[in-house]
């Protein structure tokens, strides 16, 4: 029960990885916001699901793109328990083209969701946390690795990077960490979006090639969030934590493409 008492914001958790985290933290016995954007249904089906788990919950809606919802989301939180121990920033959007076929409104829109939320986010965050606090942001191997259409998306997740060693040195003298997960191909929703987009190859072609020969479920992500959260890692603030199955240390030739592998 590492969790017990704790109260948990986790943007973009009505599914996927967010949910599976929500439902980790729940059975720890944290108390879980549950952000959503549109799908009040969903919501509300995670929040019935950390209850069942052994934690609270409750759920908000809000267009973190913008400002002014954002901002709201803390006040909520704020105005309901007072404080908060973590933040998770989970929630991304953008729009999957080749760098050359950006837009102006692209790069903006991707920005503000992505980049600009967990900025003012974690400041927020910040502000209602005591010592202990945690804040943790899922990043993805586009932030290190160059695939076609992912420019947009992959240059926000590299930007976050950056942006939690900036937070991680600032808050550590009040004993809040600050970290981001990396998390490679994960069987979810966003995946199959992503791997469905015209041109792309089938996505058990690309997950042959990671060492560990499959995509990670979203509670492989969740138990290695749940770690960045927990007391466990106390001194862990400023650092990227790779979670891929291998996939950021391969390259080729690929072992499935040698006559001898």
């Amino acid at each position: 029960m590492r969790f017990r008492g704790k109260i948990a914001l986790i943007t973009g958790s009505s599914r996927g990885i967010g949910k599976a985290l929500a439902l980790t933290l729940a059975r720890e016995g944290a108390t879980v916001v549950v952000h959503y954007r549109r799908n009040a249904a969903a919501a509300e089906n995670t929040v019935a699901e950390v209850r069942a788990a052994g934690g609270d919950g409750w759920s908000v809606a809000a267009d973190v793109e913008d400002l002014t919802a954002l901002e709201g989301v803390f006040d909520a939180v704020a105005t309901r328990h007072g404080r908060l121990d973590l933040f998770v920033a989970n929630a991304a959007a953008t729009a999957f083209k080749p760098a050359m076929e950006l837009k102006a409104h692209h790069l903006e829109r991707t920005f503000n969701m992505n980049v600009r939320s967990f900025v003012i986010g974690a400041q927020r965050a910040a502000t209602l946390m005591g010592p202990g606090g945690r804040i943790l942001v899922i990043s993805s191997y586009g932030s290190v690795r160059a695939f076609p259409t992912y420019a947009n998306l992959g240059a926000s997740k590299a930007a976050l990077e950056a942006w939690v060693r900036f937070f991680a040195e600032e808050l550590g003298p009040r004993d809040i960490n600050v970290n981001a997960l990396n998390a490679g191909i994960v069987a979810t929703d966003s995946a199959d979006f992503f791997y469905g987009q015209p041109g792309m190859p089938p996505m058990a072609t690309v997950v042959a090639r990671i060492p560990k020969r499959r995509a990670a479920c979203p509670a492989e992500i969740a138990r290695a969030a749940a770690f960045l959260l927990s007391e466990d890692a106390s001194y862990v603030t400023g650092t990227v934590l790779m979670v891929d199955g291998g996939l950021t240390v391969a390259a080729p030739p690929f072992r499935g493409e040698m006559s001898r592998a």
